[in-house]
């Protein structure tokens, strides 16, 4: 494959971008249960972690100390970042002729 730093460098900035909302809406989640006001959804924080935010909203969840007795958030988002790195790994692997 020719040239594939640029799109290395948009894939990092995608994951930055995807963090950096997760991040802030795992932080304004905090501050509305602490406020109790309308919270947002666990399906969004989901969606967001499944878009390649998993490892910043759980760094976060941890360090805020928000919904870390929830299972769903404490297995789920380290497997969730599991299984982005594994895909990042195999598409290395595949792109460098490993597989073939």
């Amino acid at each position: 494959m020719d040239n594939l730093e640029p799109k290395i460098y948009a894939f990092l900035i995608y994951i930055a971008f995807v963090s950096l909302v997760a991040s802030v809406l795992t932080i304004l989640d905090k501050y509305f249960a602490v406020a109790k006001k309308r919270r947002v959804p666990e399906k969004v924080l989901f969606f967001f972690a499944y878009l390649g935010g998993a490892l910043a909203e759980y760094a976060v969840m941890k360090m805020i100390h928000h919904k870390t007795l929830h299972k769903s958030f404490m297995i789920g988002l380290p497997v969730i970042f599991s299984v982005h790195f594994l895909l990042i790994i195999a598409v290395e692997l595949y792109i460098h002729g490993v597989f073939g």
